[in-house]
């Protein structure tokens, strides 16, 4: 494996059963800034390193940002990644979609509000999506347990 990088895009759907009093889900500014500062802050211009990678320490012993998968990570309230052994572009979509529910938490939206669809593509032939199944009671949020998740490679 040899080290290198990645663009890529991602559309999240948040679903609720009914409309907010303002008349929407979520207030999509607030969630678009919130993720990209999530983005921006964690992955961007970064090396995306599973824990055991033998990179991992190496970089950032010489000051790169490494955000590493396979780990709890002690920076954040909550590990993304714990469970997601390496950054292929599915546990991507899967971080992505748990980091944004978590942001729906802090943000205005209607009541029972979730991430119901993520979709990220790195290449027009690559892409993943993920879909989380809401289990446990609807009261102090939705948890991410179960997933349905399918991935295009076209090479």
């Amino acid at each position: 494996m040899n080290l290198h990088g990645h663009s890529w895009w991602a559309e999240i759907t948040v679903s609720a059963a009914e409309l907010s009093h303002d008349q929407t889900v979520v207030e999509f500014g607030a969630l678009k800034r919130a993720l990209r500062a999530f983005i921006d802050d964690q992955l961007d211009h970064g090396a995306m390193l599973g824990a055991e990678d033998p990179l991992a320490p190496l970089l950032a012993a010489h000051g790169c940002k490494v955000f590493l998968f396979g780990q709890r990570d002690l920076d954040l309230a909550t590990s993304y990644t714990e469970d997601l052994p390496h950054p292929t572009v599915e546990a991507v979509a899967v971080m992505l979609g748990r980091v944004a529910q978590a942001l729906l938490a802090d943000l205005p939206c209607a009541v029972g509000a979730s991430i119901s669809h993520v979709k990220v593509v790195e290449t027009h032939v690559n892409s993943a999506e993920f879909r989380p199944v809401a289990d446990g009671p609807p009261s102090g949020g939705v948890a991410l347990r179960r997933a349905s998740l399918a991935s295009k490679n076209g090479e």
